[in-house]
Order: structure tokens, then sequence, then C-alpha cells
């Protein structure tokens, strides 16, 4: 088998189509026709155009990893689960996160610390914090460290019991807030001892 590129488009001021004599289209990046010296009449047998295919695939696949990564910031393992989900293979999907590890655009580290203060700010406890970092892809050896950062929440947990308990002797109104502050994260010593706060003759 052998295909000569007959015509070389440009759809993107990064993008290009490249035409073979026999009718296929391959996608590509302007990366790969200046690294490559592509041009039209380039011959290619069977290996080479191989080559070439997997050569574009990954190179559109980490031009689409950078959008994905710059539109927010996310673990190693959230964005090649996001290749994968918008068609990648897999393992493109781990070169593109090797590769943006490298170049330092993900660090799971410092995304771990983010996420820790990001929901302590919104008021969750140690659990549900947990929760969060698992679901952001974030490896469970790196939560300890990244949970040193949470700030203490006592004041936050006295702001939600002035603004939701107004009887702290009507039990069953005390059980509600109970289990909203479980649902958010915290402990039932830390309600517990939150309670006996808001009202020291109180024991909860």
């Amino acid at each position: 088998m052998q295909v000569t590129l007959r015509e070389i488009k440009q759809t993107s001021p990064e993008r290009f189509t490249l035409v073979f004599d026999d009718g296929t289209e391959l996608k590509t990046t302007l990366g790969i026709i200046t690294e490559r010296f592509i041009h039209s009449g380039m011959d290619f047998d069977e290996d080479a155009y191989n080559e070439l295919v997997s050569a574009c695939t990954l190179a559109l696949a980490k031009a689409r990893a950078l959008r994905i990564i710059n539109a927010r910031p996310m673990s190693r393992e959230e964005l090649r689960k996001r290749l994968v989900e918008k068609g990648e293979t897999p393992e493109n999907a781990e070169e593109c996160a090797e590769w943006l590890c490298q170049m330092g655009l993900i660090n799971d580290t410092e995304y771990a610390g983010s996420v820790v203060r990001h929901y302590a700010a919104k008021g969750y406890g140690a659990s549900r914090i947990k929760q969060e970092l698992r679901r952001h892809g974030v490896s469970r050896e790196l939560w300890d460290e990244a949970m040193e950062q949470m700030p203490e929440q006592d004041e936050y947990l006295a702001r939600f019991l002035r603004s939701r308990l107004s009887d702290p002797g009507d039990r069953a109104q005390v059980k509600k807030v109970s289990d909203a502050l479980f649902r958010r994260g915290y402990s039932w010593d830390q309600i517990k001892h939150a309670l006996n706060e808001f009202d020291t003759q109180g024991d909860y």
C-alpha cells in the first residue's frame, strides 16, 4: 500500500486536514505539519501512513487535553477519564496526562490542597471533603497532606447553628440540624461539641 498526499486544507489557525489520493482524509495540527515537513506530493507506505495516523491522533488528543485543563484545574486521573469520555484511547489519554504533568500544568498535590480549601470554605466537614477528593480523582496518598490545609470549622458550625436552631430545647429541631451537619461531613463528636458550645446547659 502506498498513498500520496494530494492536498493540505487549513480548517482553522492550528488545524489542518490532509487529503490523500485514495480519498482518505486525516485531521492534524500545525505542529505535526511543521515538525515533519509535511507537504503535498509526499508518498507514504503503509507503515509510514499508520505512524502518521498515530502521531496525528496523539497531537489532537494533546490539543484537547490543553483545552480541558485550561477551562479549569483538575487532577491527572480526572483529566484521563475526561479524555476517554471524549473518545480518546486510554493509551493516548494516559500519555496526555503524563505530558501535562511533566509540563507542570497538572500538579495533583497542589490541586488536592485547592479542593480542600474550596470545600472547607463552603462549610463542608472532613468526611465530605474526602469524598470530594475521591470524586475528583485525587490519589489517597495525597489526602493527609491536603487535609492539613483545612481550617478550623468551629466558627462555621456556630454560624450554622445560629441560623438553623431557634430552640435548643426542641429535640426534633436539634436532630434535624444535627443530621444536616452530618450530611455535610461533620462527625457526631464535632456536632455534639458545637451544640454544647451553642447552649452550655444542653447535653446532646
